[in-house]
């Protein structure tokens, strides 16, 4: 049941909910890496509707593909950032537009937490100073305050179940209260011990906002962008109990980058700054690491293809991201390794060397793999 969803998920694009208090940068990174453009002005609630923006996920192993193959098409994994209106204290009982803020981030996979780290007296901070703990914990305790009325609603409910004798109610019950203790003790859903398929039984259908994966992103100004600041520090400190990731980065600079067209004056303005990489391609590397996905590519003279898929998932259920037919026809993959095929230049002479495998059902598929399925019909 879970990889049949899992299946259906891959074949839509990763989509990262961009959340923050308002004026903390959020629509200025949205407008920076998508090909949407939220109106970023300097009040709250400016971002009133969620600006979508579909993204490609930046992978060098597509240029050298590209480069070796010289397909007539062309098609790179996707991504979408979904901006979000600011959220203010008191969402959680509508305060601002809480209820919307909180229904649009019931319907993304994973959170992106922009957290201002920077002084500017020309950009009003909601709370009237720049404290990323304090902005950490007000949306926090929204989103568990939020979390908490959905799992008390659950909980009157398998209550019934279990003192009726129903087994699967007792449990599923022991385990909604160990989620309301947590949440009443300021903790995110997330932080709670449990495994996959338990945890989708209890909780699946309640889409809790605290159990989505986080990232943060710690908005500095140009000056800390290397090494960050006392402020993006603090915020470090805070959230390493979560085990949570944060990227540091300048989003006017990201700004400014997302004008430059030319791969060349890109890499110069990105030296200016002694930056190896743009903030863009850090943060969907780190949401593809948040989410746990990977990618594999098809590759032909027709098309060469990125796709995505979870880690650990075996041979059949990539394939059945092409198309569900091939999860059950599936007889065997055709794998290179992306050294290989670099070193090689074409898929005929690594075949000749020996360096192509073929692989079963119980295949794990590796981040890379160039993979060529072979199915009933084939």
């Amino acid at each position: 049941m879970l990889a049949a969803l899992n299946c259906v998920l891959a074949n839509m694009s990763l989509k990262c909910g961009i959340v923050g208090l308002p004026n903390v940068g959020k629509s200025t990174l949205f407008n920076a890496i998508s090909t949407g453009k939220a109106e970023a002005a300097n009040y709250p609630f400016c971002t009133i509707e969620p600006n979508v923006g579909v993204v490609t996920v930046p992978d060098e192993r597509m240029d050298v593909l590209i480069e070796l193959v010289k397909p007539q098409n062309t098609v790179s994994a996707i991504m979408e950032f979904v901006d979000i209106a600011g959220l203010v204290k008191g969402a959680s009982q509508g305060a601002g537009l809480g209820n919307k803020f909180l229904a649009n981030i019931r319907e993304v996979d994973a959170i992106v937490h922009v957290v201002r780290c920077f002084q500017d007296d020309n950009v009003v901070h909601v709370e009237g100073r720049v404290d990323p703990v304090f902005d950490k914990e007000i949306i926090d305790i929204e989103l568990q305050l939020k979390d908490l009325e959905s799992v008390d609603k659950k909980i009157q409910k398998t209550e019934k179940g279990a003192r009726a004798g129903d087994a699967k109610a007792k449990v599923e019950l022991e385990w909604l209260k160990k989620y309301k203790a947590l949440l009443e003790s300021g903790k995110n859903a997330r932080s709670l011990e449990i495994d996959e398929e338990t945890k989708y039984n209890v909780i699946g259908d309640l889409q809790l906002l605290t159990a989505k994966p986080v990232l943060y992103v710690a908005n500095v100004d140009e000056s800390a962008v290397i090494s960050g600041n006392e402020f993006s520090e603090k915020l470090r400190e805070a959230v390493k109990e979560e085990g949570a990731e944060v990227i540091v980065l300048c989003a006017a600079i990201e700004s400014q980058i997302s004008e430059i067209e030319d791969p060349e004056e890109h890499e110069m303005f990105l030296s200016e700054y002694g930056l190896s990489e743009s903030g863009l391609s850090k943060l969907i590397k780190a949401s593809y690491a948040l989410l746990n996905l990977i990618t594999y590519f098809t590759a032909g003279v027709k098309e060469v293809r990125a796709w995505t898929i979870e880690k650990g998932w075996k041979a059949p259920q990539a394939a059945g991201v092409i198309h569900t037919d091939f999860v059950k026809g599936f007889i065997r993959a055709e794998v290179i390794k992306m050294a290989d095929y670099q070193h090689y230049k074409s898929e005929a002479a690594v075949k000749e060397a020996g360096k192509m495998s073929v692989e079963g059902k119980d295949y794990v598929v590796l981040d890379g793999d160039i993979m060529h399925f072979r199915t009933n019909g084939q």
